[in-house]
């Protein structure tokens, strides 16, 4: 796999789509066929299931353990595979936003392996990286940043620790395909999360301006970028109601849009590697 830096420009044509009318347009018609090919043996339609969910997703057991509990399942899993060595690995690295992906939503022609801590923050990541250093995953999807904004961490000490995460990925992965996901907005004034003062207090507007230097950074590493932010955010750069469940944690319907740009990655990037 290429190692030359490259941003991934699947959404090079939204740049054209200065109307915020057309931007919707287009997610709400992604949301709408991804919803009739993942739900069409379900019973409840998925905007059913959208309005009916008004709190993050139950996690059972898993949710109750410490943080060294979590990472010691985690590391559990990551022997697993790497000692049965599934084709197509994908691993998911980060905090609850990618932990809660429902399975059933990420694309199907991949094997997955979930390596994400409800409330990471970047510094946590980057010290546990180490756990899934035995596997040998085609591409390692990293999304991390919004709980240290919460947790008043400052913007160089979340850069400098996203590009450590690069660096490290890059020299332990050398045939990997290493994806940096932008930071999502958060809901602002409409959030119901039970830390949303915290929430408010962070500006969309500097998560933008973080995800412009950390696109930089991935560049200038030879790392891919996956702009998610345009898909997520309102006309006001708000995390969109209809994409989330209390302003920071995503509904089905923010994972169907996610889920597509993963596809859409999946079939651009890596399906001609892997016929």
């Amino acid at each position: 796999m290429s190692t030359s830096a490259k941003t991934f420009p699947i959404w090079a044509f939204f740049s054209l789509l200065t109307n915020g009318i057309l931007m919707l347009a287009v997610i709400l018609l992604i949301w709408q066929r991804q919803r009739l090919t993942a739900f069409s043996n379900n019973t409840a339609s998925l905007a059913q299931i959208s309005q009916s969910q008004a709190v993050a997703p139950e996690l059972g057991p898993r949710h109750k353990l410490s943080y060294q509990q979590w990472v010691d399942i985690l590391q559990q899993e990551a022997k697993v595979a790497a000692q049965s060595h599934p084709q197509h690995l994908s691993i998911l690295a980060g905090d609850s936003l990618s932990l809660w992906f429902p399975t059933e939503l990420l694309p199907e022609d991949r094997n997955w392996l979930n390596q994400a801590i409800s409330g990471e923050i970047s510094d946590g990541l980057l010290k546990r990286l180490g756990l899934f250093d035995s596997t040998q995953p085609e591409v390692i999807f990293v999304m991390i940043g919004i709980n240290d904004l919460i947790r008043g961490i400052s913007d160089e000490v979340i850069l400098d620790n996203q590009r450590q995460i690069m660096n490290y990925l890059r020299r332990m992965h050398p045939k990997t395909q290493i994806v940096i996901q932008s930071i999502l907005p958060h809901g602002g004034e409409e959030a119901t999360w039970e830390g949303r003062e915290k929430l408010q207090a962070i500006s969309n507007s500097r998560i933008r301006q973080l995800n412009q230097q950390l696109q930089g950074i991935a560049a200038r590493r030879g790392v891919k970028y996956l702009d998610l932010y345009p898909l997520f955010a309102n006309q006001q750069g708000n995390l969109r109601r209809e994409f989330t469940t209390d302003g920071l944690h995503l509904s089905p319907a923010g994972y169907i849009v996610w889920r597509t740009v993963l596809q859409m990655y999946n079939n651009r990037e890596l399906s001609p590697k892997t016929n």
